[in-house]
């Protein structure tokens, strides 16, 4: 017999489980398995039970929970187990051998595992230690604070011995292992400063420079809009380590490239000295802008700038499409007739994948680049404020391999020194989630050499009039390409089985690929599912945001951002826009819903169209998505509760 607490409470026997019953039996039987061998008061039993006050029969329930969780348990043979759940007057007792519980047993395996000292042997029992977690600790348990603090203590001793999973595949020199396992854990606790710090170690000493500093920037605009602070010591440590370490890199190489200049041919200074290279990088002539020529010998010689910096987030997962405006961004960005830096921007609506397509095309024409790729997310459309020019120059210019004494500190004088050192460089600029063309003007290269792709929910009319910007727009997906989306997420088999209802997904998603990838999400979650079942769920236009939502991402989350940026009176003029009967209207009906004149309300239709937020199909007609409706109708539901349009559930 073994009880299970590390994911859902359960006792099995062989290969069966037992049917413990309701969510307080399994509490019940929760409380008693995390304190083995120790009498637990009734009223302990009571106050963990119910959160509020309990009820006048709550001693009754519980007898009755523990008499059921006695029989069940005989019933399962736990006798010949040498288990017995007693009675002590007021209090209960479960007699068991500790071994059979699992968190008893990862804790005894964690306790002998020594990442430092035997990272050989930690590696097999931290494995086998961690394989024992089936989900979340304690689910099946009732919301209570106890049950709550307890799942809590759990989860960060699972975190701990990630952690020392992750130390010893380091020691043993594998990095790539020790970036896997981080990472996952990573994803699930974004606010965990040491993790990230280690997990950006790990991504480094990969050669994924770009990765790691990327979930820097990630972290510390989540510390500073989820809780209002500043990166902590330990991860601004590891953000500045790598910093650091890849200025001293530059340096190392360029002192030692005249004595290779007779060595082997296409030698790596990094990987003859046990580093591995930056991903994305060519070898020397990949590093940091550094102009490279060829010696005898085909060895590679550079002038002494720092190393390439490789900034661009990792290459989307299951990119599919896109390839006219791929093509016109090749189109924009490569052109050197103008003797301009070449400049594009790729706007749309939230979540149609503008990021993914620009950082696809980064990664695609990397080549092009041999100078480097620098990024950065402008945070236009996020909940906090958006990141100032100062802020991102001084990142840019510490990649390009400026002392941190010499980033000047007015963002005027960093614009002009990013435009220098840049000058004569072949450097891609990708500027991420931009809410306005004068945010992106001073982060503009100057350099013939150099390309920028903007991102942003704004058409940017800005940047076309002064700068010459070439707009890619990118659309909705179409039924089949979502459908091929879906069976890159959840396997062709899966959507094959039922096309017709994989249609309904794309629709009922409004072909938005984030909307898609979670609707993905939640499939891959429960691979019993079927696509019909989820397309029925969400069909309940209550229930259908919160179901296209995926942890820190989904609809509702992007297109509150774009709310947000809104004038009170666009924003009243969106709400209204939601009532329309099928989202197809023009200016006289949008002025009549709203109650604006028509000059108010025409100037106001031209705004939402400039930020994706209603289309202008035509002259004079307008759509607006299911999904912006369904989103603008809960806001008006929220903000005026006395309006009479119930949407709460």
């Amino acid at each position: 017999m073994e009880f299970s607490l590390l994911g859902p409470i359960a006792v099995a026997t062989g290969s069966e489980e037992l049917a413990l019953g309701p969510a307080k039996r399994r509490s019940v039987l929760a409380l008693l398995l995390l304190q083995p061998n120790t009498t637990v008061p009734l009223e302990q039993l009571i106050d963990s039970l119910w959160e509020d006050e309990p009820p006048e029969h709550s001693r009754t329930v519980v007898q009755g929970h523990v008499s059921r969780l006695r029989a069940t348990l005989a019933e399962g043979g736990a006798d010949a187990y040498g288990i017995e759940l007693t009675t002590h007057g007021s209090a209960y007792l479960l007699r068991l051998p500790e071994e059979l519980i699992d968190a008893h047993r990862f804790g005894e395996l964690v306790a002998l595992a020594r990442p430092e000292a035997a990272p050989a042997d930690a590696v097999p029992l931290l494995r086998e230690a961690l394989g024992l977690w089936r989900g979340p600790a304690l689910t099946g348990t009732v919301t209570s604070p106890p049950f709550a603090a307890a799942a809590h203590a759990l989860e960060e001793r699972r975190l701990t011995a990630v952690e020392a999973l992750a130390r010893a595949h380091g020691a043993l020199g594998e990095h790539e292992q020790a970036a896997a396992i981080l990472y996952s854990a990573a994803v699930s606790h974004p606010l965990r400063e040491g993790l990230i710090a280690a997990l950006m170690r790990a991504l480094y000493r990969t050669g994924r420079q770009s990765d790691a500093l990327e979930w820097f920037h990630r972290t510390r605009r989540l510390l500073n809009e989820e809780l209002g602070v500043d990166p902590g010591e330990r991860l601004s440590g590891a953000y500045e380590e790598i910093l650091r370490a890849e200025a001293a890199d530059g340096h190392r190489a360029a002192a030692g490239s005249g004595a290779r200049g007779h060595g082997r041919a296409g030698a790596d200074p990094d990987a003859t000295a046990g580093r591995v290279p930056a991903q994305g990088g060519t070898g020397p002539a990949g590093k940091h802008g550094a102009k490279a020529t060829t010696g005898e010998g085909g060895a590679r010689e550079t002038s002494g700038r720092a190393a390439a910096p490789r900034l661009l987030p990792r290459p989307p997962a299951r990119f599919l499409g896109r390839d006219d405006q791929l093509a016109a961004l090749t189109d924009a960005l490569t052109d050197r007739t103008t003797g301009e830096s070449p400049l594009a921007v790729v706007a749309g609506p939230a979540g149609v994948g503008k990021t993914a397509c620009a950082v696809q095309w980064g990664h695609l024409r990397a080549a092009d680049f041999p100078d480097g790729q620098l990024f950065a997310d402008l945070r236009g459309f996020g909940e906090g404020d958006e990141a100032p020019p100062a802020e991102i120059l001084r990142d840019f210019l510490l990649a390009l391999g400026t002392p941190p004494e010499r980033v000047p500190g007015s963002a005027q004088a960093a614009s002009a020194l990013f435009r220098s050192l840049v000058a004569d460089r072949r450097l891609l600029v990708v500027l991420d989630n931009a809410r306005s063309s004068a945010q992106v003007r001073p982060l503009l290269p100057g350099g013939p050499h150099c390309a920028t792709v903007v991102t942003s929910r704004s058409r940017l009319d800005g940047l076309v009039a002064t700068d010459c910007a070439r707009p890619v727009g990118l659309q909705v997906l179409g039924h089949e390409e979502g459908a091929a989306l879906l069976g890159a997420m959840l396997g062709p088999e899966r959507v094959a089985e039922d096309p017709a209802a994989a249609r309904e997904l794309v629709a009922l998603c409004d072909g938005l690929p984030l909307a898609l990838r979670a609707a993905a999400a939640q499939l891959t979650a429960r691979p019993r599912w079927r696509l019909a079942r989820l397309a029925a769920a969400l069909r309940d236009e209550r229930r259908r945001l919160s179901l296209l939502s995926a942890e820190d991402t989904g609809i509702a989350a992007a297109l509150r951002m774009s709310v947000a940026r809104l004038s009170a009176d666009d924003a009243r003029l969106l709400s209204a826009l939601a009532t329309s009967a099928d989202g197809h209207l023009n200016a006289s009906v949008a002025a009549a819903l709203a109650g604006y004149d028509p000059e108010r309300t025409q100037d106001g239709l031209d705004r939402l169209a400039e930020m994706h937020l209603v289309d202008e199909e035509a002259t004079d007609v307008y759509t607006i998505s299911t999904l912006t409706q369904l989103f603008a109708r809960d806001e008006r539901g929220e903000a005026e509760p006395g309006s009479g349009d119930d949407r709460s559930g």
